[in-house]
């Protein structure tokens, strides 16, 4: 349940070069791009924003003086220190970018089409104009070469097993006829360029080749290995498109495949067969897809689109869109439009092979842009109970919103889902703690759409429920509505068209103020902009939204986190400087943020997720950041909690073990519910020990035990901590617990639980700020205290009510008080009229013998010298009356005193037994 969400960008316009870019490559440890031209191959240096090399290759011959020439691939080899580049007219060259020495290593007569280095860089492979495939070493030593047009299936073959023939299987869904079909091969799409397209796996074992096959027309994707062999041919696809990406991880290969009323992107696998695809959100017809990219670890597919001609004088665009799967559906995380007119349409974009989510971009006006993003969780940051814990995945044109406060509903499904009019790049919820739940939305087009929640006075038709409603069932959730929108007014509109993420980090401060960074296009710089709405003469017209101020910052921002008790902003810089900015101070400085000893703080390494928390009541004292290196690895994600202890204890209260690559997906505030997401999607709800306690005392400092004891008595927390936590103040407030709980069951069930042992010394070590009185009567007894001082309140609320627990109270003393609680038992039993909610002699009866063994209820029942209270716990005894009657039917004809002192003597009170020996008469005769 993340986004994608851009941190920083890079942009060098304008570079001065001759001729128009071709194709570009990068030089990942200097840190340089290397881009070719119709005139010759240069070396910028985007940071410092300047070029650095020029090779001329027109001089030289390799390319014509017509500007007729071009540049097919640019590659740079580590082991030979130069830059291999391919151009069409056939020529391989390595160009040594320090000595500017040029030498060809190799010529093809028939021209070269593509050029393909493997992973590794030990292989290179160059596809011909006569069709032909031409495998060579990294020294330009030829393998093989092979025809790029194959009869054959290749070494991965299916063999039929004799099951039966194709008329008379099974065919699903499409029927019986489809067994006598005849397969019709479409030709290419009318825009494919008919050139091959050549793709590696990541470990360079195998590449792919998609062709337009001269038989049919239509394109097909070969399968070869790192040896030259053909291991399969994809199915016959109709309308397979050009683009061609294998994923690094070595699963799927993906394509593109125009269908009668869509476009999808599908997946081949290593054997030619489809599995699995996704649909873009375009009509049919409506663009065409130039290239398919994978970023370095598999998790991003980039797809770039161009607008095809359907009209006349229309305006053409072209996409960059950045699609994630999870859970087995693909989400649109990102759309960059560019135009194609002039110097914004792209020529070339490429991941870092280095950075997995760098993204470099070349525009025809020698426009070079660099973005880097990372990933995000969208929460609502409230911290009271107001907050429904929402949390927001981008889809597309869509915002899906799930309130964990209600319900765990996984994802791809969602609470209720957000419809807008155009792909949505960035959400952000409202930074004012009593609306926490509103939200705003920015997506392509520059448009902000505002969400808030309260009483709307019409059915939103932008807002659709999802997993929670239909099929009849009663709807709780009050959703948002959309209150107004707004479009970013730039100041000069060039912006916009060349770069499509002009503003990053937007946030949302207040009413009608955001925040947002822009990136200097001349030097190291970062500006941030207020952005307030503008007057409207009419409340349903689209608002504006102006840059009202703007402060420029020394070094690139790539995080912002506010606080709105504090109107204080933490920028962090790059190079982990984190400097502090008052949005409402008019003075609109940014000075650096000191720790208490007055030095800087700074980050040793830059942090991708940043948060915001008073601690202690000052935030200047406290930050909490996570570091996305190789130190940290394993803390791939974060969420802040107010309460929890500081302290590092030795029982596991702080730790507990998860799946690996469980990530965390928010806490509910005023809750112990953590929500985690599993790796392959699904979400986990787990109740955290830290969050637990932490929540309970909370609750126990407000007085307010029924939540306390629920909780503990579903999670299993020893009931002890009621009374540990502060014995004092719950003592005070004894009659408080008891209305509070107002259940004979569960008081029963905190005496059973009762012991001596102190567990906030031993389970449950309270916080290293903990100010709570820790015990009370250090000479009394624990339990004693409790027993006496809830059997008093009991007595004067209801004894009626709560008699079970008043005995129990008894039982549970350190030296039950058995006849005390046998003396009641009888009381009941003599009691004539009944009274509302009380127990009679025989359920009591039966309660105690529960709590206490049957044989020692009796021994002390016989100690009362009440026979009649003697025969009832006999006869819920296992006793055989064979043995106990004749004993008391004895007992029962001696004289008074002489009878006690034979039950004494029999219970082995010998000191009572004397004592009613000695009022015993003479023995007669």
């Amino acid at each position: 349940m993340r986004n994608l969400k851009l941190f920083r960008s890079l942009e060098f316009r304008d570079i001065q070069a001759p001729g128009k870019p071709q194709c570009f490559s990068l030089r990942t440890e200097q840190d340089t791009v290397l881009i070719g031209s119709e005139h010759g191959l240069i070396e910028v240096d985007p940071v410092i924003r300047e070029v650095k090399n020029e090779i001329p290759l027109v001089a030289e011959g390799f390319l014509p003086e017509d500007g007729s020439g071009c540049i097919v691939g640019i590659q740079e080899l580590l082991d030979h220190e130069s830059v291999c580049v391919a151009t069409a007219s056939g020529d391989v060259l390595l160009c040594n970018l320090n000595t500017h020495q040029l030498e060809c290593v190799g010529s093809v007569a028939s021209g070269i089409s593509v050029m393909s280095w493997s992973p590794d860089q030990e292989l290179v492979l160059l596809a011909t104009g006569q069709q032909t495939l031409i495998m060579m070493t990294k020294e330009f030593e030829p393998i093989m070469e092979q025809q790029i047009h194959q009869d054959d299936f290749g070494e991965s073959k299916f063999i039929t097993v004799g099951w039966g023939r194709k008329e008379t299987q099974f065919h699903g869904s499409e029927g019986r006829q489809a067994a006598f079909q005849m397969q019709m091969h479409e030709s290419a799409l009318p825009w494919d360029d008919h050139r091959p397209q050549v793709t590696w796996r990541g470990d360079g074992q195998f590449f792919a080749v998609s062709v337009v096959c001269p038989e049919t027309g239509a394109r097909k994707v070969r399968v070869w290995s790192r040896e030259f062999a053909l291991q399969s041919t994809s199915e016959p696809v109709a309308g397979l498109g050009p683009a061609l990406a294998w994923k690094p991880s070595g699963s799927l290969i993906a394509s593109t495949q125009d269908k009668p009323n869509q476009q999808d992107v599908v997946f081949f696998e290593k054997n030619g067969l489809l599995h699995g695809h996704f649909t873009l959100p375009f009509f049919k017809d409506e663009v065409k897809v130039n290239d398919l990219l994978w970023n370095a670890d598999s998790t991003v597919l980039a797809v770039w689109l161009e607008d095809l001609q359907r009209e006349e004088n229309s305006t053409l665009k072209t996409y960059v869109q950045l699609w994630t799967v999870g859970n087995y559906h693909w989400y649109l995380k990102q759309s960059l439009p560019f135009s194609t007119c002039g110097k914004s349409k792209i020529v070339s974009l490429m991941w870092d092979p280095v950075t997995p989510y760098r993204l470099h971009v070349l525009c025809q006006g020698w426009h070079y842009l660099c973005y880097d993003w990372h990933w995000t969780t969208d929460r609502s940051s409230g911290e009271n109970l107001s907050d429904m814990a929402n949390v927001a995945v981008v889809d597309g044109n869509r915002v899906l919103v799930t309130v964990f406060r209600q319900s765990v509903v996984p994802p791809p499904m969602c609470t209720y889902r957000l419809l807008l009019p155009h792909p949505v790049n960035q959400i952000m919820f409202s930074a004012h703690p009593k609306k926490s739940n509103d939200l705003a939305v920015l997506d392509a087009s520059n448009q902000i759409s505002v969400y808030k929640c309260g009483d709307s006075p019409s059915i939103d038709s932008t807002v659709k429920l999802g997993a929670v409603g239909g099929n009849g069932f009663k709807i709780s959730l009050r959703t948002p509505h959309l209150d107004k929108s707004y479009k970013i007014q730039f100041e000069n509109s060039e912006d916009e068209e060349v770069n499509p993420l002009k503003l990053g980090l937007l946030t949302w401060v207040q009413e009608d103020v955001f925040l947002a960074v822009s990136h200097s296009q001349s030097s190291p710089q970062s500006v941030i902009h207020h952005l307030t709405v503008a007057p409207s003469a009419m409340d349903d017209e689209q608002g504006q939204l102006n840059i009202s101020s703007s402060v420029t910052v020394d070094g690139v921002i790539i995080s912002l986190c506010c606080n709105s008790k504090t109107k204080s902003v933490a920028l962090q810089v790059a190079g982990g400087q984190i400097l502090k900015y008052l949005w409402e101070s008019p003075s609109l400085a940014v000075e650096p943020w000191k720790n208490p000893g007055g030095f800087p703080v700074r980050f040793p390494y830059p942090c991708t997720q940043t948060e915001l928390a008073m601690v202690g009541g000052e935030v200047s004292k406290h930050r909490l950041f996570i570091r996305g290196a190789n130190g940290l690895e394993p803390m791939v994600s974060l969420a802040l909690q107010a309460g929890l202890s500081s302290s590092h204890v030795s029982n596991g209260e702080s730790l507990r073990k998860v799946e690996r690559g469980s990530r965390i997906v928010t806490v509910v505030p005023q809750d112990t519910k953590l929500i985690l997401q599993m790796p392959r999607g699904n979400l986990e709800v787990v109740h955290h020990r830290a969050l637990v306690l932490a929540q309970i005392r909370k609750w126990l400092d407000k007085l307010m035990f029924k939540e306390a004891f629920e909780c503990m008595r579903k999670l299993r927390i020893n009931l002890n901590l009621i009374h540990d936590h502060n014995p004092k103040v719950f003592l005070e407030n004894v009659e408080t617990f008891i209305r509070q709980i107002d259940s004979v069951n569960h008081i029963n069930l905190f005496f059973t639980e009762l012991k001596e042992e102190d567990v906030t010394k031993t389970m449950y070590p309270p916080p290293v700020t903990s100010t709570v009185q820790l015990s009370s009567d250090p000479d009394g007894k624990k339990v004693d205290l409790i027993c006496d001082a809830m059997r008093a309140a009991m007595e004067n609320i209801n004894p009626h009510k709560y008699c079970l627990s008043i005995l129990t109270s008894h039982v549970k003393k350190t030296t039950p008080e058995l006849e005390i609680v046998l003396q009641k038992v009888h009381e009941l039993q003599g009691s004539a009229a009944p009274v509302p909610d009380a127990v009679s002699a025989e359920e009591a009866l039966k309660y105690l013998l529960l709590l206490v063994d049957v044989n020692e209820l009796y021994d002390h029942s016989l100690g009362t010298y009440n026979f009649d209270l003697v025969l009832m716990v006999a006869e819920k005894s296992q006793k055989d009356p064979k043995e106990y009657l004749p004993f008391l039917n004895t007992l029962k004809k001696m004289e008074v005193n002489y009878q006690r002192f034979t039950i004494d003597k029999y219970l082995k009170r010998y000191e009572k037994a004397i004592g009613h020996l000695s009022k015993c008469g003479k023995c007669e005769g």
